[in-house]
């Protein structure tokens, strides 16, 4: 029997590029008939791995080595503006439909992070397709059998999230569409409805006994399991439910029992926060050295592992912090440019420790560009003139800032950002080399980087238990649990030495602080980008956060003490602040045509 699929669920290509339906009997590789696979357990396992294809890559793999999603949002700005890079781009508002610089980077040293539309449409077919299959496919042992299509089930909800976070509304696509299907009723379903074929998908892989709770063979890297699935169906509802996407609806009670119920599950099959480091010598003993060794070492595949936090992570380096991302100067010369550096506005989230933010969280700034910090009253803690004292100590463990100590070549240096200082900052747009805000980036470097090793080479982690405990904490209190986000944010706060946030909070003001607490925790892991765009209304814009940055500018005088000032790194505005923003655009010509076969508009508003 020959099987009969779609080549690719893009209806542009399902139109107008397949022509001849010899190749719709064809297996993904193009190279065997479908029932040649299927009659192979290990040709079986092969179209399986054919649904782990395209998994993104993060970190600085994206075109000439950028944190392009760190840059594109108010925690970063990058130092390569002006060399004809996709942040360049970003930056200056050249962006259209049909070509995008986030969605289609065209260099990524990797080849998995452009063109998002197509490559994640093109996975979901391949998940759905062996779904279909695997029933009647030749497998090793029947426990195969079970455990291969669960991971179909939560790649193919993986992808779907994907979608969601970039572009919103999306179809609902249960299984491969037949040649002669009626591409006419299709529509956009609401990010509630893909939410819940997620969760569907996800449940159906829970319920499975051979998906396994972790990874514990390094052979088997990179699989997914009963974690990620409910992961995903956590994050899955925090998107449903939030103000951009919940089309008036209020979901926050679902997104609650939904992250509740994850966390609690994860917890109970060993899941915990990486508490104490394992290498005081390499990364201190400090209250958030735990954090900085989490995401500078690759998980460990045990029964009985080191790093019991981490969800889901990549199979090959990607994070590649060495000649790039890091802190330049004379004491530094293995770097080669600084990449994409903390803002003062990243800086300034951090609270001092006695649990008082720095700023008013409900209006930060007084002016439009940032120039004018609105302090908050409660704090008696912060000093201008001394502005790292006292902080947060996950500060230190993310942002090099004027007076770290930085470990090169097995010394221990001092950072000099100031004016005439060996790492000062550059306003200089064409200066690639130089920070542009003031700072450096620490969270993702390893202690003791050299000329021969590099700051970072890790596995980039996807999904860990932090994160999920920060989407529990906002859904409890978005739902007015109070309590209960209160203990889910701490739990989180605590791992870092913060004090527990204050039970005389009222519900907007936590909201806030949880919104924070998330800024502070999660920083450098590309969440931020969409957790300033979901909080945002569908009439909303990113006026606020994303489109005046400052540096801080500091002298150094003459007794040895220092001025600080804050600068606009630019005084012109930034782009991708706009209400078109909030989502990316669909490809031009796939939005033209999915509008001519259905007769309704598809493309994102703005675009």
């Amino acid at each position: 029997m020959k099987f009969k699929f779609i080549i690719a669920p893009v209806i542009a290509m399902i139109l107008f590029s397949t022509s001849c339906s010899d190749v719709l009997d064809m297996a993904p590789d193009g190279n065997m008939q479908m029932e040649d696979i299927l009659s192979d357990p290990d040709r079986v396992e092969g179209l399986l791995n054919r649904c782990y294809v395209n998994i993104p890559k993060k970190g600085y793999s994206y075109h000439f080595f950028e944190s392009l999603v760190v840059a594109a949002s108010d925690d970063g700005y990058t130092s390569d503006e002006a060399q004809g890079l996709a942040t360049g781009f970003i930056y200056s508002d050249n962006n259209n439909a049909d070509r995008h610089w986030m969605r289609d980077n065209t260099e990524d040293h990797g080849g998995l992070n452009n063109n998002y539309w197509t490559r994640f449409w093109q996975q979901i077919r391949l998940c759905s397709q062996f779904i279909e299959v695997i029933d009647k496919a030749a497998v090793h042992s029947e426990s195969n059998r079970g455990r291969f299509k669960a991971e179909a089930r939560v790649l193919r909800a993986f992808f779907y999230m994907e979608l969601v976070k970039w572009f919103g509304k999306v179809p609902v696509l249960d299984a491969t569409m037949p040649f002669d299907a009626d591409f006419s009723t299709l529509t956009r379903n609401s990010v509630y409805d893909v939410a819940k074929f997620i969760i569907a998908d996800c449940d159906e892989a829970l319920a499975d006994p051979n998906l396994p709770w972790r990874i514990d063979n390094e052979n088997d890297a990179m699989r997914v399991t009963k974690a990620l699935a409910l992961a995903l169906k956590t994050k899955a509802m925090l998107f449903a439910a939030s103000p951009l996407h919940n089309e008036g609806q209020n979901h926050w009670d679902e997104a609650y029992t939904t992250a509740a119920d994850a966390v609690s599950r994860l917890k109970a099959n060993g899941y915990e926060l990486f508490k104490t480091t394992t290498q005081p010598a390499v990364y201190g003993t400090g209250p958030a050295a735990a954090l900085r060794q989490l995401m500078t070492q690759n998980a460990d595949y045990s029964a009985s592992p080191r790093d019991k936090e981490t969800i889901f992570q990549t199979n090959s380096g990607s994070v590649f912090i060495w000649h790039i991302g890091y802190i330049t100067g004379a004491r530094f010369p293995g770097v080669y440019k600084t990449g994409t550096a903390p803002t003062q506005e990243l800086v300034d989230a951090f609270e001092t420790i006695n649990g008082e933010p720095v700023l008013n969280l409900a209006k930060p700034y007084l002016d439009e560009k940032h120039l004018q910090p609105n302090y908050n009253p409660a704090n008696t803690q912060y000093n201008p003139n001394d502005p790292y004292a006292n902080r947060d100590p996950r500060l230190d463990q993310t942002v090099i800032r004027n007076g770290s100590i930085v470990h090169w070549n097995n010394v221990a240096y001092v950072a000099e950002i100031y004016q005439g200082g060996d790492n000062a900052p550059s306003w200089d747009v064409t200066n690639r080399s130089r920070s542009r805000t003031g700072y450096y980036q620490a969270k993702m470097t390893r202690p003791g980087a050299s000329n021969e090793a590099p700051a970072n080479n890790s596995n980039w982690k996807y999904y860990r238990l932090g994160e999920t405990l920060l989407d529990l904490a906002e859904a409890a209190a978005e739902s007015g649990r109070l309590a209960e986000a209160r203990l889910a944010a701490n739990e989180v706060r605590n791992r870092s030495g913060m004090p527990n946030l204050s039970p005389l909070l009222t519900k907007e003001e936590l909201i806030l602080r949880i919104r924070n607490e998330r800024r502070v925790e999660l920083a450098w892991e590309e969440n931020r980008y969409f957790d300033l765009r979901r909080w945002q209304n569908p009439d909303g814009d990113l006026a606020e956060t994303s489109k005046y940055f400052t540096a801080m500018d500091i002298k150094k005088n003459s007794n040895g003490t220092f001025t600080y000032s804050r600068r606009n790194i630019t005084n012109n505005p930034r782009g991708g602040w706009e209400n078109r923003d909030l989502l990316l655009p669909l490809p031009l010509a796939e939005a033209a045509t999915l509008e001519a076969v259905t007769g309704t508009p598809w493309q994102n508003p703005g675009w």
